[in-house]
């Protein structure tokens, strides 16, 4: 694991139970439309609707679906919190040949979203970090929401939810890990063998669902 991809995985855990950063950030162009994303695994698809209240970010993830940056990466952590809850994690694991430049943050407390059962949000360490790494939420932890860990605190930028494909993010997340890598409090949170993402796509209304 590169240094890069340790410092977001920290960050999500001091998010969970510490408290806030901050970071200076990039900013894309946002999205003219609202898209579904269809991830095609090996334990099954994935579709995800982006929300138009985070077009910064919904921005940024079109980018790396429509340029392929995706295609071939993986899940490869698993946290569980609780019985039923828990989260995934995946994207370019801070590969160098895919990572775009950082994208600025945008907030739980503006945009409106929330942690909630199929929420998805961006990994990042400081915030405007976030690249290409992503995670899917099972289960309510709005603690990583804007304010919750604690006052001030950024928390991690929703921009989208699953609609279809639950069972397969739950699969995930009950997946075999491995009980020596990762370091620190991400031991026994990194999968093994890990789930790889075939390929990413822009579902079109016209196309078949998978």
């Amino acid at each position: 694991m590169n240094r890069m991809n340790r410092r977001s995985l920290i960050a999500l855990f001091i998010a969970l139970v510490v408290g806030p950063v901050a970071a200076r950030a990039q900013t894309v162009e946002p999205a003219a439309t609202v898209q579904k994303v269809v991830l095609e695994t090996t334990g099954g698809a994935i579709v995800i609707a982006l929300d138009p209240a985070a077009p910064v970010t919904t921005a940024n993830f079109l980018r790396y679906v429509d340029e392929g940056r995706l295609n071939g990466t993986d899940f490869y952590r698993a946290m569980n919190i609780a019985p039923g809850m828990g989260l995934i994690q995946g994207g370019t694991n801070s590969a160098p040949d895919r990572v775009l430049p950082a994208i600025a943050h945008e907030p739980t407390s503006e945009t409106g979203l929330s942690h909630v059962d199929g929420a998805v949000s961006m990994a990042r360490f400081d915030p405007g970090s976030a690249t290409g790494d992503f995670f899917i939420i099972v289960g309510d932890v709005r603690s990583l929401d804007a304010g919750r860990a604690a006052p001030g605190d950024p928390g991690f930028a929703v921009f989208g939810r699953v609609t279809e494909g639950m069972d397969v993010v739950r699969g995930v997340l009950a997946a075999p890990t491995s009980p020596t890598e990762g370091e620190g409090f991400l031991r026994g949170q990194m999968l093994d063998p890990r789930i790889r993402i075939i390929s990413a796509r822009r579902l079109t209304p016209d196309a078949p669902a998978p």
